[in-house]
């Protein structure tokens, strides 16, 4: 199979311009309540998009001021359209690239990332529920790294209940009684049960919440795999061999990086929840270089996904006959 030439999908920086867009879709997430850019607040019904108030027509009509049908309209144009757009936008992008999003967007898959590393840096594992160690380059596995893994885990959670209660209620009203301790009791309730529910989250079950309880995740994977020419990972089978020097004594770098404990060799069905994070072509390039070989991993999106969807087909069928 002709493989395109990694520079081009696959740049040296490519991990670094990742976490560029990780960390400022994270800033977005946390200020947008507070900057009125996309919250709906409970205590006057009233969302906020952009900075500017975003009626639906509801008040206009119960104070006779519009007639029914021109509230309809106006609901129709001003939320099912919006929301409509937003969706199929976003499901286009799915249907052509897959879980685009979580791989480079999404603050939840941010702090997964982060936590599996310092877990690893803590036990070698890349989760509590692992039974042996995951091989990867660095430091040895130090036991001083448990108590920031479990404060990372503690601080994310109530971050998150935070964050969520402010896209809810006034931002103002939320950090000020935090800071001046004169949060009401739903309030402290909420976000003692949300925060640790988050931080149960986070430390037990962040792969398995991504992989099978989040929504969007969910739907990303289900438009992608019903386009066979969405972006796929490619795998030059002609060159399994290489793959047995490839990151000696540790394994495969491909499999031991993937933060969704997949193998990036796999076919597509196998390959349900990638989040198209490219770390596994970031590894690859790295091995094979130092042993100054083409890297046998690319991403591959159009026609040529397409020609390796034929392939996988294929070779699921000789290995059934």
């Amino acid at each position: 199979m002709k493989q395109s030439k990694p520079g081009k999908l696959v740049p040296a920086r490519l991990q670094q311009w990742r976490l560029a867009t990780q960390l400022g879709f994270f800033a977005l997430f946390v200020l947008a309540p507070s900057l009125n850019l996309l919250r709906f607040d409970l205590t006057d019904t009233q969302l906020w998009f952009l900075g500017q108030r975003w009626s639906l027509g509801i008040d206009a009509l119960a104070q006779g001021q519009i007639s029914p049908t021109d509230a309809a309209l106006q609901l129709v144009w001003r939320a099912f359209v919006p929301g409509l757009l937003l969706v199929a936008v976003f499901l286009g992008v799915a249907y052509r690239y897959g879980r685009l999003y979580c791989g480079w967007l999404c603050p939840h898959f941010s702090m997964v990332e982060m936590l599996n590393k310092l877990l690893h840096r803590a036990c070698g594992k890349l989760s509590l529920w692992d039974k042996s160690a995951t091989p990867r380059p660095g430091a040895t596995p130090h036991a001083g790294w448990w108590p920031l893994f479990v404060l990372s885990c503690v601080l994310m959670g109530f971050i998150w209940a935070i964050t969520l209660l402010t896209y809810l209620l006034p931002p103002d009203l939320i950090w000020g009684g935090l800071v001046e301790g004169t949060l009401t009791p739903n309030q402290s309730r909420f976000l003692l049960i949300a925060g640790t529910v988050f931080t149960l989250e986070f430390a037990f079950a962040r792969h398995l919440f991504c992989r099978f309880g989040c929504a969007v995740g969910l739907f990303q994977s289900l438009a992608w795999m019903a386009n066979p020419k969405g972006m796929v990972v490619a795998f030059a089978r002609e060159r399994a061999r290489e793959c047995k020097t490839c990151d000696a004594p540790r394994g495969s770098a491909c499999d031991n990086v993937c933060p969704m404990r997949l193998n990036p060799r796999n076919i597509k069905r196998m390959m349900f929840s990638c989040v198209q994070c490219g770390q596994c072509l970031t590894a690859c390039d790295a091995t094979q270089q130092d042993q100054q070989r083409q890297p046998s991993l690319a991403w591959q999106v159009g026609v040529d996904a397409l020609r390796e969807t034929l392939r996988q087909r294929q070779r699921e069928q000789a290995e059934r006959n």
